[in-house]
């Protein structure tokens, strides 16, 4: 989040609760994303446990804070992917921005498991906290629709039930790979390695003929 513009007082406030975020990550990072305590993020921190609800009221909170901050980092991956891509080939671009997607994930799987998985018993994201996921979500729904008019695929392809079903079969790979090989590259993960195929086989269901 940029501090830019803000108080000195605003500033601190602000440094102090990416401080916190940063210490929840790694604690997640080692004992587990539900096993999340504030007083070990209190005692990384130097602070009383008490002092830690000026900045965040819960753990639900933190975790709200978490999953917004996720998805803007992610957002943000995919879009750069995108724009420094140096191709014109439709199908091309589609891989090189579900890449970067994969790759991010693999390198945030906290993140990842946060925003994914419902390893959270009882949370919910806030809209503010869920609203950068629907700008990916229409950043995707772009892709595809930018695919229909290249004439690649059938225009059902960037429909809900198209970024449903290409959303389903990505996490698909993500969660198997975290799951069964957490340690893998991209490249030697013997799940996130099948990406291409993936895609082409949404390709395929939604080829330009479909239901001719």
């Amino acid at each position: 989040m940029s501090t830019a513009g803000l108080d000195r007082r605003t500033r601190r406030r602000q440094a102090t609760i990416e401080e916190i975020l940063d210490v929840a990550i790694e604690l997640m990072e080692a004992e587990g994303v539900a096993a999340l305590s504030l007083s070990a993020v209190a005692r990384r921190l130097g602070m009383q446990p008490p002092s830690l609800y000026q900045y965040f009221p819960s753990k639900m909170a933190i975790y709200d804070a978490l999953y917004q901050r996720g998805n803007e980092l992610l957002r943000d991956a995919y879009r750069s992917a995108g724009l420094t891509a140096n191709t014109d080939d439709q199908l091309e671009l589609n891989l090189i921005v579900a890449t970067a997607f994969c790759r991010w994930c693999l390198a945030h799987q906290v993140y990842a498991q946060l925003m994914f998985w419902r390893t959270i018993p009882g949370f919910e994201p806030s809209p503010e906290a869920y609203a950068p996921a629907l700008e990916s979500i229409q950043d995707l729904r772009g892709h595809l629709q930018a695919t229909v008019d290249a004439g690649h695929l059938h225009p059902d392809a960037a429909s809900d039930e198209g970024i449903a079903l290409q959303t389903s079969m990505m996490a698909g790979l993500i969660s198997q790979q975290i799951a069964n090989e957490p340690d893998a590259s991209f490249e030697g993960g013997r799940f996130i390695r099948l990406l291409p195929t993936v895609l082409e086989m949404f390709y395929q269901h939604y080829s330009p003929t479909r239901g001719k």
